[in-house]
Formats: C-alpha cells, sequence, structure tokens
C-alpha cells in the first residue's frame, strides 16, 4: 500500500544534512523525491569513512531518493531542469539566500514552469539581516540560538556544544512539516506558496518552551535558569550509569520509597515541585550519592516497582539490542548494493491506512538519470545524446 504522499513529486537540490534529511522523511511516507546533483555529487558523498563508495552519513539522510545528475551550468541542463520542475508538486533549494536567482532558479523562473509549486527556501539566518550571507554549519546555529549558553559547563561556565547536530535535524523536521502543510494548503485552494525557513528560526522556535522559558514575561527575565548549572540527570550506580527523574508528589513519593529516604518528605526543600526545582543542586546531589550503593539493575528493578520513571544510560552498540528497542521494531537491516548489510532507523511516524516505510537505499550519484529523462518523455536515442554532451552523467 502506498504511502500519504504517493503521487507526490519533490525535485531537491538541497545538500548537506537539514534539506536531504527533510525530503528523505517525504520519500519514507511516498513521496518520489529526485535529487538534483551537480557532476562533483553532494558533499555528503565524500564525507566520513566509507563503504563501497558510500558514507554511512549520505546513507542515512538520502535513502529512497532517486539522484540524477545535471548540468545546470550547461544549457542543456538547464533545459532539462526546467523540464522536471513543470512535473513537480514541490521544488526546495538550500543554497545561500541570492544563490539560487543567480543561477536563474529562483522563485518567480521556477514558478513560470509550473504555477502551483510549492517552493521551499532553508537558509542558515534567514533572507534579511546582516548574517543572510555568511556561511553556516550546525554549530554555529548552537552558538547563536542559545543552545551552546543552555549546555554551559557546571564546573568551569564554558559554553557547551551538544555532540550532534541538533539544529540541522531540527531544520528538517521543520520543513517537512511546513512542505506537508503547503501541499494540503495548495490541495484545499490549488495554490502554490513560498515556503522560507531559517535555521536559527527553526532552532530558537524548538527551544523557547522550556531552554528559553525564562524569556517569556517581558520586563522579568531570570538572568540565568537556575537549572543550567544543576548537574545533569545521569547518576552512576554501583556498575554503570542510570537516570531517573521524579516530578510529580506522587513520583517524588516512589522515588524516596525506592531509595529508602523517607525523611526526604519531611524535608522543607523537597516539599513542593516547586520547592525541588529551586532546591535541584542539592536534590540530585543527595540522590546520587544513595544511587551509589547498588547496581543499575537492582536499582531500575526498585524504581520501577515504584512507578518512578528511570532508564538505563545505554551505548550505542546497546541500543541497537534493547528489548523496549526491538519489540518497537525499530531498527531495521537493509542491504545496499555498495555497503552491504546496514542499519537504518525506520520512520518514527506510522501511518494505518497508508503506511510509510524506507523507501529503497540511497542512491548513487546520477543512478536514476536515465530513469527520470524517460519520465519526462525523452527517447533513448535523445537521452544517449544528452549523455553524450555532458549535460547529464
Amino acid at each position: 500500500m502506498p504511502g500519504p504522499l504517493a503521487g507526490i513529486r519533490i525535485v531537491d537540490l538541497t545538500a548537506m544534512i537539514s534539506g536531504p534529511v527533510a525530503t528523505m522523511m517525504l520519500a519514507d511516507q511516498g513521496a518520489e523525491v529526485i535529487k538534483v546533483e551537480p557532476p562533483a555529487g553532494d558533499i555528503v558523498r565524500r564525507m566520513g569513512h566509507d563503504i563501497g563508495g558510500v558514507t554511512s552519513s549520505f546513507a542515512s539522510s538520502n535513502r529512497g531518493k532517486k539522484s540524477v545528475m545535471f548540468d545546470l551550468k550547461s544549457d542543456l541542463g538547464r533545459g532539462l531542469l526546467d523540464r522536471l520542475v513543470e512535473s513537480a508538486d514541490v521544488f526546495i533549494q538550500n543554497f545561500r539566500p541570492g544563490t539560487v536567482e543567480r543561477m536563474g532558479l529562483g522563485e518567480d523562473a521556477v514558478r513560470a514552469r509550473r504555477p502551483d509549486i510549492v517552493y521551499v527556501s532553508i537558509s542558515g539566518f534567514g533572507e534579511r539581516g546582516p548574517y543572510r550571507h555568511k556561511r553556516v554549519y550546525d554549530p554555529v546555529i548552537q552558538a547563536l540560538s542559545g543552545l551552546a549558553d543552555i549546555q554551559t559547563d557546571r564546573e568551569t561556565g564554558r559554553p557547551m556544544m551538544i555532540r550532534t547536530i541538533i539544529p540541522d535535524k531540527v531544520t528538517a523536521l521543520t520543513a517537512a512539516q511546513a512542505i506537508t502543510a503547503a501541499l494540503l494548503h495548495r490541495a484545499r485552494t490549488g495554490e502554490g506558496q513560498h515556503v522560507r525557513l531559517a535555521m536559527l528560526d527553526a532552532m530558537v522556535a524548538f527551544l523557547w518552551p522550556e531552554g528559553l522559558v525564562n524569556l517569556t514575561v517581558v520586563d522579568r527575565e531570570l538572568p540565568e535558569p537556575r537549572s543550567r548549572l544543576a548537574p545533569d540527570l545521569i547518576y552512576r550506580t554501583s556498575d554503570g550509569y542510570i537516570t531517573v527523574g521524579a516530578v510529580s508528589d506522587s513520583e517524588w513519593q516512589g522515588l524516596c520509597a525506592a531509595l529508602e529516604r523517607p525523611d526526604w518528605l519531611e524535608n522543607e526543600l523537597f516539599a513542593t515541585p516547586h520547592d525541588r526545582t529551586v532546591n535541584v543542586v542539592k536534590r540530585l546531589e543527595e540522590t546520587q550519592k544513595v544511587l551509589l550503593r547498588r547496581t543499575t539493575a537492582e536499582w531500575l528493578e526498585r524504581l520501577d516497582e515504584h512507578q518512578v520513571p528511570c532508564a538505563p544510560v545505554l551505548n550505542q552498540r546497546e541500543l541497537v539490542d534493547h528489548p523496549q528497542v526491538v519489540a518497537n521494531e525499530l531498527v531495521e537491516l537493509r542491504n545496499h548494493p555498495d555497503m552491504g548489510p546496514y542499519r537504518q532507523a525506520r520512520p518514527a511516524a506510522r501511518f494505518e491506512g497508508s503506511p510509510s516505510g524506507i523507501a529503497g537505499h540511497a542512491p548513487r550519484l546520477g543512478e536514476h538519470t536515465r530513469e527520470v529523462l524517460a519520465s519526462l518523455g525523452l527517447d533513448d536515442s535523445r537521452i544517449d545524446a544528452l549523455y553524450a554532451e555532458r549535460a547529464v552523467a
């Protein structure tokens, strides 16, 4: 059964992570995503350790797509892209502002070919302001958005980066949702529109409900959230690490029972959720002292008995075999024609009536050029001529 976006064709000129992951999500949901690459290909094809000529990052950001190689610097290559646009529902690019217009692929040019197309622009900082022309990578947004400040080291006071590219992936999630919303609008009205998304905007919006919530009330901003310099919720046991969280009064009571510390229930520092938040450092330090006394397995069993939220801290390899991950059928083992056996996390959202799923492996550079050109009505002799003239590869 086809996915919920079956019948939607997306022309994807994005590279790196934010745009490709967004369109990969849509490919998982049934859209036909045609990745248009230059002769050198997406740079992620060459970033990191590769097996069989494919890097893990590229395989995990571009699965299920079709790759065509058009030389957009040639008139023939540009003409082919124009024909492809005429058949598309979505056009997405993540060049720096102004670049795509200089290429002759701005919104007006694309909409002249397909008036109702959903045109999507992803940028680092947006199309206005002093940073609009700056180059950007994920750490730049971590720094500018306040995320590095939120992660400040509690011992040194030094801002810290998260060791995964959160802004890139938050932007991808935001873009995928925005594209489906724009497609719904078009289905209702017949009108396409321009969807603009900056990584900075996506990250600040993502952080606001919790990480930046202290800025909410004007003229009453807190200079520094108390939680920022508090210990994190990773506790050492006698043989490993766990996390434990107790927010509600019933969970706090359960924690006190599991840790055999009934005296904490009488401690005015911990009397209410507000008190436990204000005195978070003291609370977490006292909890850590107790948890060192037993093993991870013992504590998890006791905490579960008292319905206290808890989990082991898994390393990356343990994740794959954890019983809950296995029960969710979350990690799929697949076979790539070049890489051989490889793992992928299945699409997180499950659709009962129109199931999503991994549509296929990440494509080789230009793997589907001939197939896509044939879908545009070009016969074999014309396609052969385009290869001979190096307009495509």
